[in-house]
């Protein structure tokens, strides 16, 4: 029995009048062979999904003030510098997809490379890292969603910001559910009103800052601030640096839906590397422009200050457009923007999460019942719904056990990303191996860039995981480890996590070995003695 078959089978095994699921047909694992809607997408709208999955305006109010804490005036840098493996290993990516435009993405690239148990983890490092960023974008949906219409004391409720952090992962979850068009509409029209607004904050601070009348600590900006050697420790600059990759983070989304993408073995791959330039810009203006105007102290408007660090905008946004008037409304638009930012990347970190586990499951990796697709919307359910339920199991947990939710996610998301981005990075190096002589362009694109960016996530990865985040003091969660002793809640969480994948890897195994034992991904690269090229790499991005 050949492996679409068998894939045929495992998929449409169950009842067959389901109403989710798809009428017999031929279901392959190939790109475009899932039933996922084909040529859903332009390069407009997946720079659009890039981006909104990144949320900016977002990303900038739950991280800025952690950065800021951590490394003082040189923010600035630490954020530019985020992006570098960022668009390291968007090149990877973009490189990966011109050959293989599977929507499991680092799942099939890995076990392209290293074989099936890599990219079991590959795609298991996706799963884990956006269910736990699910919980950091439910917290600011529901504490700016009471801000809105005014009510501080149930935005100050931890109760309450989680009832309303879960009701947003829910709508998410049902956009999701109807269709990938609906959600690249929606988030085209946001991400137009956010970036505009990011920009209007970032001019208006910087007048106000260089203007008669400064707010109390505001400072000019100074050649300093992009000296990334002026950062106190290597300890503050790790932490700074993940923090930074953490507000990059996101752009891969547009590569997880190829498979609806037109051109899909190239707009995926432009999108990416787009969005990551696209986003370079924004946080080098707004981190520079709110620094100068709040400045970094650990008081009243300041960076640092404790009562800002897990939410700058807030708090900037009234203090530079003013309370009244025309003040009043574009402060309320900013908070606006950021709920939204929040809502849209939950939306956008639901898509490439249940794309992934749906992929594992048309290759044999998951419960076949993960592979199931709504014959209407053409979308995955179980994967879909799944993630949902997840994130919102996950969201609970840590709000009853960690006395800060936000800070506390982005930390420990942080090794999630730096471990499947390095690990993409390294399978595109090994994949590619045998190329890396044809040209110049191969070797820079195929090989040195993705190696170096995968080699600084690693490195990321390794020194704040056993270091930095092992520490108790570190953070506001810290937990008691049989043997290992008190271990800061950051690192457990974050390399917990990925522990849980190897035993979760385990259990699948026992009950379904295919994919272990036959992997339906050719390795004609990684594989000695095979032959020069791998599969459709005369494939040029």
């Amino acid at each position: 029995m050949g492996a679409t078959t068998r894939i045929r089978e495992a998929v449409m095994s169950g009842t067959p009048a389901e109403p989710t699921l798809l009428p017999a047909e031929p279901l392959g694992t190939g790109p475009g062979e899932k039933g996922l809607k084909d040529n859903a997408l332009g390069l407009v709208s997946s720079v659009a999904i890039g981006l909104a999955s990144t949320a900016p305006a977002y990303s900038l109010a739950a991280t800025l003030g952690i950065i800021v804490a951590g490394v003082g005036l040189q923010a600035p840098i630490i954020t530019i510098l985020g992006f570098v493996p960022m668009l390291l290993i968007a090149v990877a990516y973009k490189e990966l997809n011109a050959v293989d435009a599977d929507c499991g993405t680092t799942f099939t690239w890995a076990a392209r490379a290293f074989g099936p148990r890599t990219g079991w983890m590959g795609g298991w490092g996706i799963i884990v890292a956006d269910i736990i960023v699910m919980a950091n974008l439910a917290q600011i949906a529901g504490s700016y969603g009471f801000q809105l219409v005014g009510s501080s004391s149930l935005a100050a409720s931890a109760l309450w910001t989680t009832v309303a952090g879960v009701v947003w992962i829910v709508i998410m979850t049902l956009i999701c559910y109807v269709g990938i068009e609906v959600s690249a509409a929606l988030q085209r029209w946001l991400l137009c009103v956010e970036i505009l607004m990011l920009a209007v904050f970032s001019v208006t601070a910087l007048v106000k800052a260089y203007g008669s009348h400064p707010p109390a600590g505001s400072v000019h900006v100074a050649a300093s601030w992009f000296n990334p050697f002026a950062v106190s420790s290597t300890s503050a600059f790790t932490a700074g640096m993940l923090s930074a990759i953490f507000i990059y983070w996101g752009w891969d989304t547009a590569v997880s839906v190829n498979e609806e993408t037109r051109d899909k073995e190239r707009t995926p791959g432009r999108a990416a590397v787009l969005s990551t330039v696209l986003l370079l810009l924004i946080y080098a203006l707004v981190s520079t422009s709110a620094l100068s105007f709040a400045g970094p102290g650990d008081k009243g408007l300041g960076l640092a200050n404790p009562d800002n660090s897990g939410d700058v905008l807030s708090g900037l946004g009234s203090a530079a457009f003013g309370t009244s008037g025309v003040g009043w409304f574009l402060s309320k638009l900013l908070i606006l923007m950021v709920l939204t930012s929040a809502a849209a990347s939950t939306q956008t970190t639901i898509l490439p999460t249940a794309r992934t586990s749906f992929s594992m499951a048309v290759h044999r990796a998951l419960p076949a019942q993960f592979a199931r697709v709504h014959r209407r919307f053409r979308t995955p359910t179980w994967s879909t719904v799944a993630m949902g339920l997840a994130s919102i199991a996950f969201y609970v947990l840590l709000t009853r056990i960690s006395g800060n939710v936000l800070s506390d996610s982005i930390a420990s998301v942080g090794l999630g990303i730096a471990f499947y981005y390095g690990l993409t990075g390294f399978a595109c190096v090994w994949y590619f191996r045998r190329q890396l002589r044809r040209s110049v362009r191969d070797f820079l694109s195929k090989g040195l860039l993705p190696g170096i960016g995968g080699l600084m996530l690693l490195y990321f990865f390794c020194y704040a995981a056993f270091d930095v985040y092992a520490d108790p003091a570190y953070g506001f969660t810290s937990v008691d480890l049989p043997v290992v002793g008190r271990v800061g809640g950051v690192s457990v969480i974050g390399v917990g996590s990925l522990v849980l994948g190897l035993v979760l890897m385990v259990v699948q195994r026992l009950f379904d070995a295919s994919w272990f034992h036959d992997p339906d991904v050719p390795r004609s690269a990684a594989e000695p003695g095979a032959a020069a090229e791998p599969d459709g790499a005369h494939i040029s991005g």
